[in-house]
């Protein structure tokens, strides 16, 4: 029977001291363990069993209300990229806008109304809003049978059995996130690296966190329950170069990778309950990834932290804006992915 990592850690290291009768008992308590439907490594999550909304049930009334105490002098700024032409599009994903030009006019009467054809991932790209329908892990089942399973424990076929994916997911779609509308913390690894940017491929370690935060006059306790936290690497600088920044796969063209976060940061950012994580990069985690875990899985499965990816953070992080009001609405879109989404911060 397959289980956790962390499970399995926790067994290999207690075999040296209990010996074969609790190597047998703790052989019979896996077969008793093995998942369901109903229980699994991790789910149910923490906010109910039939919960969609994942973490951003943190972003409470109350912590909206201490949120909006934040601004002093109501400055803004924009976090996200334009999405256009052009723009670095992750592997073969498309992007096409087209609006139709109107005949000359024949007389000074009347007047024309424009309208954009659209094609192409409606979530998957530019400045995007990963929602917890994005990402799922495989695990074996109690009966034996291997389940694509997603966060609090929804299947493969709760979210596409039914239709097969037409008209979108049918579980964990993204109109089922609340709107963020939180405080938010920028941790400028770039800047406490004095690298603009950080290299491709770099790890940002808990060493990072923690030096980013004291050079910014903060610490790990700053960061509270329902926060948005956001990464500055500096990598949107390659925003207009997409063979640097991700349009290739790694090895082609002009991509090396691109830096991130890995497990170690990931698991101090669920232990802080934080209710989205961000960054200037096509993935948050560093790319190529240093060891097996897969931090998306990581952030959606158990928690269901999402994220949003390809941020713009060089003028936040320029104007040493460390504390600030977090906005982002991912659209009402039923049954999708991730969203488009227009991320802003407010000093």
């Amino acid at each position: 029977m397959r289980v956790s990592s962390f499970e399995g850690n926790l067994r290999a290291a207690a075999l040296p001291t209990i010996g074969v009768l609790g190597i047998l008992l703790l052989l019979a308590a896996q077969a008793t363990d093995a998942q369901t439907r109903e229980s699994g490594p991790w789910w149910p999550g923490p906010h109910g069993a039939d919960d969609e909304a994942g973490a951003s049930n943190y972003v409470t009334p109350q912590k909206i209300l201490q949120a909006l105490q934040i601004p002093t002098i109501g400055q803004t700024y924009e976090l996200g990229q334009v999405y256009e032409q052009g723009m670095p599009l992750y592997g073969e994903r498309p992007w096409y806008m087209q609006i139709t030009p109107p005949p000359e006019p024949t007389s000074g009467e009347g007047g024309i109304a424009l309208s954009e054809y659209f094609t192409g991932y409606i979530g998957q790209f530019g400045t995007q809003f990963d929602g917890l329908g994005h990402q799922a892990g495989n695990i074996e089942m109690a009966d034996g049978s291997f389940q694509t399973v997603f966060y609090n424990g929804f299947t493969k076929d709760e979210l596409l059995g039914g239709n097969r994916g037409r008209n979108g997911l049918e579980a964990l779609g993204v109109e089922t996130m609340k709107p963020f509308i939180t405080r938010g913390i920028l941790i400028d690894v770039a800047g406490y690296k004095n690298m603009q940017p950080l290299p491709a491929a770099y790890e940002v370690t808990m060493a990072d966190v923690r030096g980013a935060l004291e050079r910014q006059g903060m610490s790990e306790d700053t960061i509270q329950q329902g926060d948005a936290v956001l990464f500055n690497y500096g990598w949107a600088v390659h925003w207009g170069n997409p063979s640097k920044y991700n349009d290739n796969y790694i090895g082609v063209g002009d991509n090396e990778g691109s830096p991130g976060i890995f497990a170690e940061v990931t698991r101090w950012l669920i232990s802080k309950k934080i209710s989205i994580v961000g960054a200037d990069s096509c993935c948050v985690e560093v790319r190529p990834r240093p060891g097996p875990e897969n931090v998306h899985r990581m952030l959606f499965l158990g928690e269901g932290i999402p994220m949003v990816e390809n941020m713009e953070l060089r003028e936040l992080a320029a104007d040493e804006v460390y504390e600030f009001l977090f906005l982002t609405l991912p659209e009402r879109l039923k049954g999708a992915t991730g969203s488009m989404v227009r991320p802003i911060a407010i000093r």
